[in-house]
């Protein structure tokens, strides 16, 4: 992905309605990215050691900055392929799921659109 707005086959996300100073000639439709990634045991570990003694978990910021651009990279593959090359209004939304919350849901959505 060349960067978190705009991917390799030129497709814009943007959390706005629309972009500035460039019409949306057709609305495509409703896309989404969805990706869920699970916490390794020693990573949780040392997690809960970082809470103790305080400070940052990098190891977790990691693990969600990844899971936000692999579901943008959904969303934006989604859009290419419906023949769009932006994606606005999107909504990023991250759930914690399973019995022992070991597992997070990282979710984008967004209109699919032709500028």
């Amino acid at each position: 992905m060349a960067s978190p707005w705009k991917d390799a086959r030129g497709v814009t996300v943007s959390t706005t309605p629309t972009l500035e100073g460039q019409p949306i000639q057709q609305y495509l439709g409703i896309v989404t990215g969805e990706v869920i990634v699970g916490a390794n045991l020693f990573r949780d570990l040392f997690a809960n050691i970082r809470d103790i003694v305080g400070g940052r978990s990098g190891s977790y910021e990691r693990i969600l900055a990844d899971a936000r651009n692999q579901a943008i990279e959904e969303l934006q593959a989604e859009c290419s392929a419906r023949g769009g090359n932006a994606v606005v209004g999107v909504d990023l939304d991250y759930e914690v799921i399973g019995d022992t919350g070991s597992m997070l849901m990282v979710s984008a959505s967004g209109t699919a659109v032709k500028i």
